[in-house]
């Protein structure tokens, strides 16, 4: 039986690493280039959190569980597939997804997210053991996924604009410092430029006397975390509104890109381990209340980045302590970033998701399916609801009609295309 459920899981091509062969292949490239992602981690994608917990109504103690889950639980599992694999395989947070839940938390209950992040979960789950994942992949065009993604992400752009407007002491030397930096690559290379804005960003909240540091009186602000299990509560509106959305998200733009950038760096990632890993991972999360699991993207190409093939595995197996200990010192992390002034934090985001959101729109209106894209992004952004249905789903929905309508050429060229590299 247990082989049958396990038949399409991917055997890793040589044996796991143990204590010994970790320190053998561990090279100072990829403690260096480990420290640099996990630096990445831990700055911008962290502040999408904050942003989307403190709109939705969490409290601190609520958004440092959140933290604890996407960063120790994900930890764990990068570890493991990472040894097993000895293939850089780290997984954090969906931040689509994560964007996603935002707007669903100012009609759903924080229970109801929680509960549709389980049946998100498990169905990442079913359709990793099916090998079904590739198919999925092919339902939606992703031009329209993209359209989907870039909609969502729109709005932490426009709270950048208003943070730059509304304190430019803080949010506009932030800016300026990213912007320096991307556009001296000598410079980039010694100091990425979100981990740069990050920094100017503290420097300059510290200089403005607008921090005011948490109490250590006050029980939110205990040193170590105390997980708060969530209760999840499953409603039909909750599921339907974000589980296709969340699950094509996860498998189709944050997998499906880690997936790529493993390929291009010579690695070759389980896919189908990878989809179920994502599932029990968000599954895992849910239990704390945090968001779901993927297959990150951007940190698994710095750690893939440079230095030798063999030993890229042992920067993802680094990441993943630090991963713990993040997560064990959530509420600590937690208070002081919620100290910060908005627009610090309104910032951080922003600027972390500028290249995802250029990415996105290209992506989405590059090439084909534009009309269905272009339709998909404005019910996105429209924020309309359907039978209290958000609107990312019915973007995915009426971008795809609009598509099959107009643009039938565009899927026709698609299936050739699929056919001509099967």
């Amino acid at each position: 039986m247990s082989t049958v459920i396990t038949r399409h899981l991917e055997r890793a091509e040589q044996s796991p690493a143990g204590i010994r062969q970790f320190f053998r292949d561990l090279r100072l490239t990829s403690f260096s280039n480990a420290i640099i992602g996990f630096c990445f981690a831990a700055s911008g994608p962290v502040a999408v959190i904050l942003s989307v917990g403190a709109s939705g109504g969490l409290a601190q103690s609520q958004i440092a569980s959140w933290i604890f889950a996407v960063f120790f639980l994900n930890g764990l599992l990068g570890i493991a597939a990472c040894l097993y694999y000895r293939t850089p395989l780290v997984f954090f947070w969906t931040i689509p997804g994560t964007v996603l839940i935002g707007p669903a938390l100012q009609h759903l209950s924080f229970a109801e997210v929680v509960g549709a992040c389980y049946i998100t979960g498990l169905l990442m789950l079913l359709l990793g053991l099916s090998g079904w994942v590739s198919v999925v992949m092919r339902l939606i065009p992703m031009p329209i996924v993209m359209a989907m993604v870039a909609g969502v992400f729109l709005q932490f752009g426009l709270d950048w604009v208003h943070a730059v407007h509304s304190d430019l002491a803080i949010a506009g030397v932030m800016t300026l410092v990213f912007i320096i930096l991307s556009a001296l690559p000598v410079l980039g290379r010694w100091l990425p430029p979100v981990i740069g804005a990050l920094l100017s960003g503290i420097a300059a909240v510290w200089w403005s006397g607008e921090f005011v540091a948490p109490t250590s009186q006050s029980a939110q602000t205990a040193l170590l975390i105390l997980p708060q299990i969530v209760t999840p509560v499953f409603s039909w509106q909750a599921i339907a509104e974000l589980v296709l959305p969340l699950a094509i998200t996860v498998i189709m733009v944050q997998n499906g890109q880690g997936i790529v950038i493993l390929r291009a760096a010579g690695h070759q990632p389980p896919v189908n381990t990878i989809a179920v890993t994502s599932g029990i991972g968000t599954m895992m999360a849910a239990i704390f209340g945090g968001s779901p699991t993927c297959l990150t993207g951007p940190t698994n190409a710095l750690i893939s980045s440079s230095g030798e093939k063999s030993s890229h595995y042992t920067a993802g197996v680094i990441i993943g302590l630090f991963a713990l200990a993040f997560g064990l010192f959530a509420p600590t992390l937690t208070g002081w970033m919620l100290a910060t002034p908005p627009a610090f934090i309104a910032a951080l985001a922003g600027i972390a998701l500028f290249k995802v959101l250029q990415a996105s729109f290209a992506s989405a209106f590059g090439g084909k399916y534009q009309l269905g894209a272009l339709m998909c992004f404005l019910v996105t952004v429209s924020e309309l609801a359907i039978f209290r249905i958000g609107a990312p789903f019915w973007g995915l929905v009426f971008g795809t009609l609009v598509s099959l309508a107009i643009e039938r050429q565009d899927f026709d060229s698609t299936k050739e295309t699929a056919r001509a590299d099967d």
